[in-house]
This record gives C-alpha cells, structure tokens and sequence, in this order.
C-alpha cells in the first residue's frame, strides 16, 4: 500500500447547537456529503440521525461541519439523533480513507459499518431461549436437534424464531419443548454484554522459541502505537498460542481485540481455544451468527461491552470503542479479498484500521503472502519466526509421486503408490487426507454423440456434475439444472459423460478402493449450514473418519490428531493458465494443506502426485526452502514490473449489451491522458477470461503504474469522463488477486 493511505484526518469537535449547519452522510448511493441544520438538543460528529431526502426519511451519520455553501435558512433541518453509540472519529477516518484508496463511493463504505439490524430501535427486552434442565418425555429428530443446537454453545442468545431456523424445525416443535421445561423462555434486556474475558488465566505451556516471540509481541502490544508484525510460523508451530499471549496483554491495557479468521468453519476450533485461555467466549461477527447477535456485537464493541471480537473481513468495519490490536490468521488466504459489491482486502484494510487507531497488527502465517513478505524484508513490517513444531513434532516428510511412471486404469486419480501409503496408514489406525481443489463430480459434461458440453446458460462456463446432489451446477451464477439424461443440443438420450475428476468423484474412487474405510467428504457446497460444517470437521478431528476427501476446506487450519499421510491428487492443477499469482498460490496451498499431517506425536508424511517433478515450484514445495522460494518470486515479479513492486488496477465493465460493453471500453481507451499524466499503462480493452456471467457480457481494462503514482486520483479523473447509461456497470479492483 502506497504511503498516502496513513493520511490522517484531524479530530472533529463535539456537540454543535441546534440550527448549526452540519454534514450528514446517508447510506444512499450519493456522490456527496449533504448538509443540514443540527436538531433541537444539537448533535455532534458520529451521531447517527435520520434525515429528510426529497419525500423520503433515511439514515446517516453527522460527517462533520457542513459546506456551508447554501443558505443556512433554507437547509431542511435533522428530523432525529437516533438512540445508537456514534461512529467515532477514527473510525470515519478509517472509513474516509478507505474509500479513497479503493475508490469506492464513500456512502457504500458506509453500509459496510451499519450492517447490523435494529441498530436505531430503542432499548428494550426480548424473549431468548436457552437450554433447560427437564428431558422430554417424548422425543423426537426434530426435538433432538434442538437441544443439540442449545448444548453445542450455550452462550449464544436465540430468539424463537432464530432457534427454529438453525435447528432446522418449525416454530412448533420449540414451543413445545418450552411447554414440556426442557427448553426455558425468559425476557431479558436486548443488547447484553458479553462475558468478562480473564487475560491473566494461564496459557498454555510454550516453548522457549514461542516464549520468547510471545514476549517480544506483548512488549510491542504495551508500548502502544501503531506497528505490524509478520508471525510467520511452519504449520503447527503453535502461532495461535503466541498472539493469543499479544491479546492478552491488550485486553491487559484495557483495550479491544479482534481476530479475524478466512473461514467461519475455523470459528469453532478456535473458540473454544480461545474459551480456554480467557475463561469466556468472545464476541462473534460472521455471516453464521444470528441476526440478534449482530446487533449485540455491533452495540457491544460501541459501548465497550465486548472485549474480543472472533470474526470475519467485515470486522474490520465494527466500531470498536478502542482497538488496541488485530490478528489477520492465515493472512494469505485469498478470501480476505471481497471481490463483489466493494471491492477491498481485508489484510491492507486491517493495517489502515490499525493505524488510524494507533493498534498492534499481527499478521500470521505459515506461508505469508509475497506482499507481507516484502514489507519484512524491506523493514516496514516487524517479522517473528516460529521455524519448528514444539517438542518432538515435526514437520511432515515431502515426496513426489511421479505420474508418468504410474500406471494408471481409465477414471482413475489415485496412484498405486498413493494407494499403497493409505492403506498402510488405516493398517496403524491413523487417517489420511486425499486432496484436490475441485467441487463437484467432474468439472465438464460432454455428449459422445456430438461433442457437446453443457454450459450454464447465464455465463460463458461449463457446468459442473454434482452427483451427490443430482444436479449440474455453474460455479460462477450459482444455476442448477437436473442431470440430463438426453444431450440439450443433439438430443440424443444415453450419451452423457462426466470428464475429468472433481473431489465427489474423487470421494467415489476412495470407496471403490478402500471399500472398509470410513469415509467423509469436506466440501463447502455440501453442507447446508456453518453449524453443520463445524460438527463435520469436529467428528474428523475426534477420529470419525479414517479417509478424509477434501477441497482447500481442509488446508485452513484444521488439527486432526490421528492425520499423519496427505495425498495431493493434482498438484498441477494450479500452475495452468497465466495467472500471476499461480506459481504463490500453488506453493501455499499444497504447503498448508501437507501441513494437516502428523501434528501430534505420529509422524507425517505428504505424497504430491505430479507429471512435473522438476517444476521449480513443485521442488520449493518437496524442499521446504520456503525463504528461497519467495526470494526468487519476489526476483521475478520485481523484473517483470508486476505488484508488489508496481501497482495494479482492474477495471470491470458489465452490461447486457456486448457492443455498448465495448463501446464504453474503447472510450475509455481513447481518454487515457489522466493516466498517461502519472506515467501509467493501460492494457486492454479485452474479452474478460470469463467473459459473460449472469447474462452480463464483461470487458476488462488493467492499468500498471508505479508505487509512489497517485493511481487513485488518476483513476477516478479517468473514469469520470465517461457516462455510464442504461444497465452499463463499471468496477474499479485496487490490487486486482484474480482476473477473471
């Protein structure tokens, strides 16, 4: 990130009287901040308020001083400051910022901060269930997963109507467990506070290397301030247990904390961790908690009500009271990158935030991204290493199988050798991992008779065969159709096959081949609720499974005590295409998820079935000279002129029209002097590589400047020339991480 985005905003003043001219932004897709007249009572900066817009009432939040450039008698005046904590000056500073630099509309920033529902209703009680003491006399499926809902956390609040849809039932069977006193109704205030956290309840015993990390992070942590520090640590090293020890001494100086994880699957694991060394669970913010939560996380982190919060990349936007200190776990995963509606990465968000709240950064990982990386190497970034696993653990024994030696029968993805090393593994009482990126049954299905592959009829995709679910499915609109049993194009019935393997086709060989073996499947689209993902991966890790079939699901931290063999089915699979990002990305993926094998006492060993053993990459990854490897990415990104050493910017044109599509992208060509000012090259227009998604056709642009170019600037005079009319869409992607 470019130095300008620590640019800080000078703190506003309080209340203002009644009639004081003052800016208010609304969460309406506005290009301005909208002046007012303050209240009778007056306001001040933050306060949430309800405005007159043309016939409309609306939310927004008092900016600051208004403009002042419109006669203050005829400014329409705040009809109300609404009962909810304000946002308070770091974080509209934050906001502010962060707008900018990702050059998004400062009223869709907004949003991102006010998603909580009810935030402007008054105090007031609520109904919650919780779990009582009395067994029913009579007891039913359904009544059954609504006490096992209760007894997984009883720390969470649950509405009627919120227990019934988590546990799968009607309202009816609720009721009646209240009726039968098996579960307890009773009225309590609607926003509670969260349990009190103990920082100084001992931690786990760590080791000397960890130890001393630990303590150099507390040190950093007590001194206050802002800074970022790289934790990097080979898996399993124990990096949870040592910024846990970071958080402490942030709760310590009284101060709010927040973790924020890439997968709500991870969530509970790490509650409970975290359960263990405070004493209480923290607050959880995540698209799987219920919609009472959110608010009482969003009122509670306002009102100092909630010490911790647990959550996921929109934590980022909750206002904290005081934010002392933020974990990004596995820092390099790519879903910290949104990449529909506002487009931002939560790891460069979270070091904003950081700063404008003078807080501690953590970023960890046991295989950073090459940005984080390069920011320790050049010293912008503090960096701790965690190089071994503690005690006699160690790290698992890399080797490659080589494909073109493997004799393999047709339909088959699981090498002889592979195979031989399972079996051996499930004789010993131990679990293996059979990985492979790839939902589904098989990626495309082709018609013997005329060629054909079933594509998604919104977007220019083929189809995937989810066989477990009956269906073919597009992975980019989400479209499902039933398998077809005659070819849509020939019509020729019989003739439809699946090509190539997917992880349930995968999951289909493992049972021919191990036909006695437990078997178990992790996969995102093949389960219905984050609860039911969290029970899977728990009955995993307590030994409910001897093979484990699994999508990168499996490479984000999960800890399977008996897992000591993982079989990597495709490790090519990444290095295709030009992806400038490949090469890194393959590298973390098969190390994180090699890194699932032998965590506790067993030794681990890791196969990689390859046709390219001698790829540089596939070599970095068997020799675990991780340093290496990024040194010599960071050479050739460096020569090549691509980020982190340059800056990058996609622009994404949408429309229902190809032609107008096209049209708006040569315009945009022929307007290029903003761009051509900063020294900045533009690429394109050209056909996305997917270049049609839910009936929209998509062009792509892709301008290349230099570090210290005031790229934002340029790109919104850019984009400013042009009119956007009809259904025509343009997106601006700062530090684009895919190109599709």
């Amino acid at each position: 990130m470019a130095a300008d985005l620590f640019d800080r905003k000078p703190e506003a003043p309080g209340t203002v009287p009644e009639g004081t001219v003052v800016g208010v932004l609304t969460t309406q897709p506005l290009d301005r901040i909208l002046d007012y007249r303050a209240p009778e009572g007056g306001c001040a900066p933050g306060d949430l308020v309800e405005v007159p817009l043309g016939p409309r009432k609306v939310p927004g939040v008092v900016w600051g001083a208004g403009q002042g450039d419109y006669p203050a008698d005829k400014l329409r005046k705040i009809f109300r400051v609404l009962d909810a904590p304000p946002l308070g000056a770091e974080l509209r500073a934050f906001i502010t910022r962060a707008a900018a630099y990702t050059v998004t509309p400062l009223p869709a920033m907004l949003r991102l901060a006010l998603r909580a529902p009810g935030l402007t209703d008054p105090p007031a009680m609520r109904k919650i269930l919780r779990l009582g003491a009395t067994v029913p006399a009579r007891m039913t499926d359904t009544r059954a997963r609504v006490l096992e809902v209760l007894e997984a956390d009883p720390y969470r609040l649950f509405t009627l109507g919120e227990l019934a849809a988590e546990a799968e039932v009607t309202a009816s069977v609720v009721k009646g467990l209240v009726k039968a006193g098996a579960v307890i109704e009773e009225a309590a205030p609607r926003d509670l506070p969260y349990p009190t956290l103990d920082p100084s309840l001992p931690g786990l015993e760590l080791t000397a290397a960890q130890a001393d990390v630990a303590e150099r992070m507390r040190a950093a942590q007590a001194a206050g301030g802002y800074g970022t520090t790289l934790l990097k640590g080979v898996t399993g090293s124990g990096k949870t247990e040592v910024y846990l020890e970071a958080v402490a001494q942030c709760l310590t100086s009284g101060r709010q904390a927040l973790v924020l994880l890439p997968e709500i699957a991870l969530t509970g694991a790490f509650l409970t961790r975290v359960e263990q060394r405070f004493g209480a669970r923290p607050a959880e913010w995540h698209s799987g908690v219920t919609m009472t939560e959110r608010r009482r996380c969003w009122k509670m982190v306002a009102e100092g009500g909630a010490q911790l919060v647990v959550g996921a990349r929109s934590a980022l936007f909750l206002p904290f009271r005081d934010l002392g200190l933020i974990v990004v776990d596995e820092e390099h995963d790519g879903s910290y990158k949104q990449e529909d509606g506002v487009l931002y990465n939560a790891r460069d968000m979270a070091v904003l935030r950081a700063h404008f709240a003078h807080a501690q950064v953590v970023l960890a990982s046991a295989t950073p991204s090459l940005e984080s990386w390069v920011n320790a190497e050049t010293g912008k970034y503090r960096r701790e290493t965690l190089s071994a696993r503690p005690g006699a653990v160690q790290m698992p024994q890399m080797e490659a199988i080589d494909m073109r030696a493997e004799a393999m029968g047709a339909g088959q993805w699981i090498s002889p050798s592979l195979a031989q090393a399972v079996e051996a593994r499930l004789a010993e009482g131990e679990q293996a991992l059979l990985f492979l990126n790839r939902r589904g049954f098989a990626p495309v299905t082709v018609c013997r008779a005329c060629g054909n592959q079933v594509g998604c009829p919104n977007c220019d995709t083929r189809m995937v065969e989810h066989r477990f679910l009956k269906r073919l499915m597009c992975h980019q609109c989400g479209e499902t159709i039933p398998m077809p049993e005659a070819c849509p194009s020939c019509g020729v019935e019989g003739k439809m096959t699946a090509v190539g393997p997917g992880i349930e086709r995968l999951a289909e060989e493992a049972a021919a081949r191990f036909p006695d073996a437990r078997r178990a499947v992790l996969s995102s689209d093949l389960y219905g609720s984050a609860r039911a993902l969290r029970e899977a991966i728990a009955e995993i890790a307590a030994g409910e499974a001897d093979i484990i079939i699994g999508t990168q699901l499996v490479a984000k931290g999960h800890n399977f005590p008996l897992l000591t063999l993982v079989g990597v089915i495709d490790a090519d699979l990444g290095l295709q295409g030009s992806d400038l990002r490949a090469a890194e990305r393959t590298f973390q993926l098969v190390r994180q998820v090699a890194g699932r094998a032998g965590r506790s006492e067993r030794a681990g060993r890791a196969l990689i079935q390859t046709h390219q053993p001698a790829h540089p990459v596939i070599q970095a990854i068997l020799s675990g000279d991780e340093e290496g490897f990024w040194a010599a990415e960071a050479r050739e990104r460096q020569a090549a002129h691509m980020p982190p050493y340059t800056r990058l910017a996609g622009i994404i044109l949408s429309g229902s029209d190809v032609s107008q599509v096209f049209d708006l992208g040569a315009a945009l060509a022929n307007a290029r002097g903003p761009l051509d000012r900063i020294g900045a090259q533009l690429f394109g227009p050209a056909a996305a590589p997917i270049a049609r998604i839910r009936g929209r056709h998509r062009v792509r642009l892709l301008v290349r400047a230099e570090r210290t170019a005031p790229l934002q600037a340029a790109l919104a005079q850019w984009v400013g020339q042009v009119s956007l009319r009809g259904d025509l869409r343009l997106a601006i992607d700062i530090d684009p991480q895919n190109f599709f």
